[in-house]
């Protein structure tokens, strides 16, 4: 099947879908890994929206934007699974509400 025979509101509604489970998960979860798999799914619903700006359009520009987003997600994962092994290492847990107790 290609793209351009699905029209451009599935993929909104697809967007949105993901976008607003990804909300659910940062607001609802205690737990660091959840919490990030959650803001991954935000940034991949602006990908899908990016993707299928740049079709419907017919230019490029929302596709070299996902390639950014992409990277920013993987540097996002690196940083995060770093602050989730100090979390891990001080508190044996990954809970996020653990980690006001750093403050000094």
């Amino acid at each position: 099947m290609v793209l351009g025979s699905v029209p451009a509101e599935y993929y909104l509604v697809l967007s949105a879908a993901v976008f607003c489970t990804g909300v659910f998960g940062v607001l609802t979860r205690r737990n660091a890994l959840m919490f990030l798999m959650s803001v991954e799914l935000m940034l991949n619903a602006a990908n899908i929206n990016f993707v299928a700006f740049a079709f419907y359009w017919g230019n490029l520009t929302g596709q070299v934007f996902t390639l950014f987003t992409m990277a920013l997600a993987a540097a996002e994962v690196a940083i995060g699974i770093g602050i989730i092994l100090v979390l891990y290492r001080n508190f044996d847990d990954v809970r996020v509400t653990d980690a006001t107790t750093l403050r000094w």
